[in-house]
């Protein structure tokens, strides 16, 4: 019996044994799980890029529709007199829109004037800013859309949203089309810039 009370966990306690049990980590295998975390990341980075790029298209792509809609059912209320404007180059530090059918930096839904411009003391009805890396272009026509009373435009509307830098081949390439009776469309990269 006295045998077996020496190799008893109490009878090792009450002996005066100094080892304890350690719990956690050492500092080298938290260096090295660091370390293959960091390199899985950096091979993972480069995914993630076309998937952030596509996100960033269709966020602007239904933001663009639902300006449209909004645009729409607002000149029906108001019997006509709302524009669709483009935010010009340089707002919030945006530089994609130099030119007059770029519309990458956002754009603002507003009541009119007679000269077909957001009236500066009307009401701005909704403004949009466009995240950065995405280039807004519309086919043609300029830097405002009319629709009058009855939600209609004067012309066929196109616009391509595209990854900066990408050509409308792109897969995450997408475009909004509006047809001059009103009637409003997303477009694949096929169907983009849209023609009728």
């Amino acid at each position: 019996m006295k045998i077996l009370a020496a190799f008893q966990p109490s009878a090792c306690l009450r002996a005066g044994s100094t080892r304890t049990a350690s719990k956690g980590f050492t500092a080298i295998e938290l260096l090295v799980v660091i370390s293959i975390l960091g390199i899985l990341a950096a091979l993972a980075a480069p995914s993630f890029t076309p998937l952030m790029e596509r996100w960033r298209v269709r966020q602007v792509n239904e933001a663009l529709q639902s300006s449209l809609y909004l645009a729409r059912s607002e000149a029906i209320k108001r019997g006509g007199n709302v524009v669709v404007k483009k935010l010009p180059n340089n707002t919030n530090n945006c530089t994609t829109a130099s030119g007059t059918n770029d519309w990458g930096c956002g754009w603002v839904v507003c009541d009119a004037s007679a000269n077909a411009t957001c009236n500066p003391s009307g009401t701005i009805l909704q403004r949009y800013d466009a995240p950065p890396k995405v280039e807004v272009t519309r086919s043609a026509g300029g830097e405002t859309i009319t629709i009058d009373r009855w939600g209609a435009v004067t012309t066929y509307i196109g616009i391509s949203v595209v990854p900066q830098g990408k050509p409308t081949t792109d897969p995450a390439t997408r475009g909004v089309c509006m047809s001059s009776g009103g009637r409003i469309r997303a477009t694949l990269p096929e169907d983009t810039p849209c023609t009728s």
